[in-house]
């Protein structure tokens, strides 16, 4: 029984059951951390190993995506950009969401997201402008159907969920793919995230990339749920749990999450298992929380080496490919930095020109002062002499 069956009787579970929201007892696995395929397990749906292809496109993806974690983090040490929250260890969710969605889909991503950001087609310079503290986000969201990466916990849930009420309105097939991470989810906007999104049967599915921290805080001081996926069921939406380590079970995951809510079924949850290598960001020490015996634990199960010892194991990798691939990871890699080792001048004025459509009195007085000290060549009031 349910308290809403003319909501859930328009897509949804219905036809499934209230079991349907549990996630499946274990994170759906296709390809083992040793690299070898796996037996078909007691999961929900009947998840399909994807097809060589598929598999091998992903795998370079893998491949562009920690090279451009590898040069991100040389440039944040040598002073050419202001921060960096490292993927690295992650990239197999990053790398999934974009294959699972279509170029008219929206992704509404985080701080942490800068390889599925690349993967949406947006240029390497425009993911890294923010972060290197130039020109607000660096791209235009709409040029990509891809929000930008927000810094504030869960509030892009709110904005993936706007976007696809929306084209729900207007007869459009479009779905959102929201992601956050673990912390977000003990926010005030995942909740109202969610519950929106299930009770008006939006086309949004939910990525939670759970990396064990919020920043330094572990999981287990933060939610004591089963999963986090269970807490689809609250919502009354399906939930379902992954490897997050496993790019071919990611695709399988989300693609089916996808599907289902275009074809109007409504939202979904999915939580993927996963590992943050590497410290929350340059300004994190992450040895004061956590051991060197923890992190060695996940090594074995990087994304990149078990993907390429399925490969390689099957006869789809070859010497060429990785050559290759490698190739087409460092002109990425070049372009960054590239990018960031060029000086840029920035216009003062840009200060005040993007605050508002309309600019307040206010603005527009600090605006022409500040012209007028610029073009008398005086010193900014509080600048260092």
């Amino acid at each position: 029984m349910t308290n809403h069956p003319e909501i859930v009787d328009h897509g949804g579970y219905a036809g499934h059951g209230e079991d349907y929201l549990l996630p499946s007892d274990a994170p759906v696995q296709l390809i083992a951390p040793e690299g070898a395929p796996m037996t078909a397990g007691d999961y929900k749906e009947p998840y399909a190993l994807p097809d060589d292809a598929t598999l091998l496109d992903g795998y370079e993806r893998l491949v562009i995506g920690r090279r451009v974690n590898e040069q991100a983090g040389a440039l944040v040490r040598q002073g050419r950009m202001a921060v960096y929250p490292s993927s690295y260890g992650q990239e197999a969710c990053q790398v999934a969401s974009d294959m699972c969605l279509r170029s008219s889909d929206w992704l509404f991503p985080t701080y942490r997201d800068t390889v599925a950001i690349l993967g949406r087609g947006v240029t390497p310079m425009e993911a890294f402008e923010s972060l290197r503290g130039d020109w607000h986000s660096g791209f235009d969201p709409h040029q990509y159907n891809t929000g930008l990466p927000t810094t504030p916990l869960a509030t892009q849930l709110l904005h993936a969920v706007g976007v696809a009420h929306a084209a729900k309105l207007r007869g459009e097939d479009t779905v959102a793919l929201a992601l956050c991470g673990d912390g977000a989810t003990s926010e005030g906007d995942f909740h109202e995230a969610l519950n929106f999104a299930a009770v008006f049967h939006v086309p949004v599915v939910f990525l939670i990339q759970n990396n064990q921290y919020a920043i330094s805080v572990p999981l287990i001081h933060q939610s004591v749920a089963p999963s986090l996926a269970h807490k689809a069921v609250g919502y009354g939406m399906p939930g379902e749990r992954v490897d997050g380590n496993d790019l071919a079970a990611l695709l399988a995951v989300l693609g089916h999450a996808l599907e289902r809510a275009r074809d109007g079924g409504g939202p979904s949850l999915v939580e993927a298992h996963t590992y943050r290598m590497e410290a929350h960001t340059n300004a994190d020490d992450a040895t004061r929380y956590r051991s060197a015996e923890e992190v060695a634990q996940w090594v074995p199960k990087d994304p990149l080496l078990r993907l390429q010892k399925y490969l390689s194991d099957a006869g789809l990798l070859g010497a060429a490919d990785t050559e290759r691939f490698a190739a087409a990871a460092e002109v990425v890699a070049k372009t960054i930095r590239d990018g960031l080792n060029t000086e840029t001048s920035p216009d003062p004025a840009d200060l005040f020109a993007y605050v508002y459509s309309e600019p307040t009195p206010q603005l527009r007085e600090q605006a022409f002062m500040l012209a007028e000290e610029l073009s008398a060549g005086q010193p900014l009031e509080g600048a260092q002499s």
